[in-house]
């Protein structure tokens, strides 16, 4: 069986996101997606709201399970038993980035295989740090997110 953990923080899910999780689904048996915390960046939306969003959002493919991750990407790996790990490449700065990380997880775990898909042009600039900052100012991201996210979107700015 092809497992596969496309993780991510996932704040908000894009169209892009969900884009990759479609054409992942096909190519694997079972995907995950992994909605983990990048400590990098302050989030707009709670990891059980993010999951809860995404499990929404997905529920239309069979062989995706949505879990909440933590630490390592390659012992998250190890204990769901998945040898690929998806990613999505926009742009020539994603590369760079995606590269790096694919040449550390190898070297931590060398029967990992990263698999990456390019974005598709109408999502190239998509990122969820863009659409956070444009629903806050009350600018319309509906084309650029699933409706439940431009549901919760709008709810979260409504009510902040």
């Amino acid at each position: 069986m092809k497992i596969a953990l496309y993780p991510g923080s996932f704040d908000p899910l894009t169209n892009g996101h969900l884009d990759i999780i479609q054409r992942a689904s096909n190519l694997f048996d079972h995907l995950i997606i992994g909605v983990g915390t990048n400590t990098s960046k302050k989030p707009l939306f709670s990891t059980s709201e993010k999951i809860k969003l995404i499990k929404e959002v997905t529920a239309i493919f069979k062989n995706v399970d949505v879990i909440e991750i933590s630490g390592l990407t390659v012992d998250v790996m190890d204990n769901l038993n998945a040898n690929y790990l998806v990613r999505g490449l926009r742009n020539e700065n994603d590369y760079l980035y995606e590269r790096d990380i694919a040449e550390m997880n190898r070297s931590l775990r060398p029967d990992i295989e990263t698999v990456i898909l390019m974005a598709h042009h109408e999502n190239q600039n998509i990122a969820s740090s863009m659409i956070k900052e444009i629903a806050h100012f009350g600018g319309d991201v509906s084309t650029l997110v699933p409706k439940a996210i431009n549901d919760a979107l709008e709810d979260k700015h409504t009510h902040s």
